[in-house]
């Protein structure tokens, strides 16, 4: 996806704000946090890592999740995943 300074309009049902978190670490505190949503719902996800926009399009795909926008808003920091039937 291309990245862009502005947030999508797009309503998360929760936010999480994974921060510095790299590799393994944002992997773990992403399906901790996504697991309090139920299926169907929006998490917004700030995380800043310059590896994220690969981890968290791989996790998705792994998952069943939809990756809705990513690279978007203040430092091309936030993606929005919607939570799949499977994950």
């Amino acid at each position: 996806m291309e990245e862009t300074n502005i947030l999508p309009d797009i309503i998360p049902d929760a936010a999480f704000d994974l921060g510095e978190l790299g590799c393994g670490d944002l992997i773990i505190a992403l399906l901790k946090s996504m697991r309090t949503l139920e299926s169907g719902q929006i998490a917004q996800v700030r995380a800043v890592d310059p590896g994220a926009p690969v981890d968290i399009a791989a996790w998705c795909n792994m998952k069943g999740n939809e990756l809705l926008a990513d690279c978007c808003g203040e430092e091309n920091a936030y993606f929005y995943i919607k939570k799949g039937d499977n994950s």
